[in-house]
């Protein structure tokens, strides 16, 4: 017995898929170490430049949006479900998680029309009290956010009873109706000893309070949250329940005749992915120091599905690059469209509104020529570059030999 075991564990070992997957993921931290480290000098030790000052905004929505995207296309791209209420659940998780950081001192100025407000707890300055205010700020933080995701979660359960019976369009008219639902009811004055009404939240815990001792951790913060977010997303989908997730996106019918329970497993995506949309709202919510629920418009999720289709429905790590590329673009890169000139060259018809019209035709060059995305579904591999960089090398010899022939 102990003989076979040796021998499939040791066949394991050999199989070219087995190693290639261990390198990709050797690759990946020592990436992921190396991002980790330029984040932390970024915050720290390199010089305030106005690249830099540019740049780090866009590091931080950039991540944020990557794990909102991700958590997007675990419910579009690979559970088949089209659902447009990640707004709704952003905007919950938002709430949440401001709710529950704002200290005691402050709900007299935050909730000046509502009597300071019913919810007087704070985990940032209940943990502060004891362990000192750095510990109190990571601490809290982490555990706002995650009852964020866990609100949020809640929710969709229950609208995931009704609203999960239906498909395709109606489900995403449903899920629409629910996001819009949700901010009216957060802007309504009678709630508003919780929500603040349609008054800004603010005075919570927010990047800049990530610190241990004088070292700043503003930027690695958000990067170290969304990593582990995308990390368990990616080991779900690599289990049994997404592989069952990819059955039903794929074939309902045979799915089910194959012993899925499909209400069940959508359910569990759907929830999956709220709770995921909610930590994504609690992080956009730190990142921007206020928040109001008017800003959690449907225009939002739409902007979030663009990233998603543009990165590749179905792949993980287009989703991350689409985010990226969306947030530079229209955050920074395309910025000198709106100024009124090229360097010292001025330019009449850069103005203000230019830069939407030249990035509206980027995506929609995009659209045209990627019809599936950047990625596809497919997943960047270090090992699958070098194979076909090898490959490409080893054909043009066979190339040039034809030729002379």
């Amino acid at each position: 017995m102990g003989k076979k075991l040796n021998n499939a564990l040791n066949a394991s070992m050999r199989n070219p898929l087995n190693a290639d997957r261990r390198t990709d993921r050797f690759v990946g931290i020592v990436l992921l170490a190396v991002l980790y480290i330029v984040l932390f000098l970024l915050d720290n030790f390199l010089p305030q430049t106005s690249f830099t000052l540019m740049m780090i905004p866009v590091l931080k929505k950039g991540a944020i949006y990557s794990l909102l995207c991700v958590s997007m296309n675990l419910l579009n791209g690979f559970t088949g479900l089209f659902s447009l209420g990640q707004a709704g659940f952003m905007l919950l998780g938002a709430y949440t998680y401001a709710i529950f950081s704002i200290p005691e001192s402050q709900h007299e100025a935050v909730y000046q029309y509502f009597g300071g407000g019913a919810v007087r707890f704070s985990f940032s300055e209940a943990i502060g009290s004891v362990l000192g205010a750095n510990a109190g700020s990571w601490l809290g933080a982490i555990i706002a956010i995650i009852i964020a995701g866990l609100v949020a979660a809640g929710f969709a359960a229950l609208i995931g009873i009704p609203v999960l019976r239906l498909k395709s369009d109606y489900l995403a008219i449903a899920t629409l109706g629910f996001a819009e639902i949700i901010r009216a009811v957060f802007q309504w004055e009678g709630l508003g000893v919780i929500t603040n009404g349609s008054n800004l939240l603010r005075k919570y815990t927010s990047f800049s309070n990530m610190k241990i001792g004088s070292l700043s951790f503003a930027t690695l913060f958000p990067f170290l949250i969304v990593t582990v977010c995308i990390a368990l997303i990616v080991l779900l989908i690599n289990s049994s329940y997404g592989r069952a997730f990819k059955a039903i996106r794929d074939d309902e019918v045979a799915a089910e005749a194959m012993g899925i329970n499909l209400f069940r497993h959508k359910m569990l995506s759907f929830v999956i992915s709220s709770f995921f949309a909610g930590v994504g709202g609690a992080l956009l919510a730190m990142y921007q120091t206020t928040i109001q629920a008017a800003a959690f418009k449907t225009a939002m999720t739409y902007e979030i599905l663009l990233m998603v289709v543009i990165g590749g429905i179905g792949s993980i790590s287009g989703s991350c690059i689409a985010a990226f590329l969306y947030t530079a673009c229209n955050e920074w890169w395309l910025r000198f469209l709106d100024s009124g000139h090229l360097g010292s060259l001025s330019v009449p018809f850069f103005r203000d509104g230019f830069r939407k019209v030249i990035f509206s035709i980027i995506i929609m060059v995009i659209v045209l020529f990627f019809s599936r995305g950047i990625m596809g579904d497919r997943e960047l591999s270090f090992t699958g570059l070098m194979k076909r960089r090898k490959a490409k090398k080893t054909a043009q010899p066979e190339e040039r030999g034809s030729e002379n022939a």
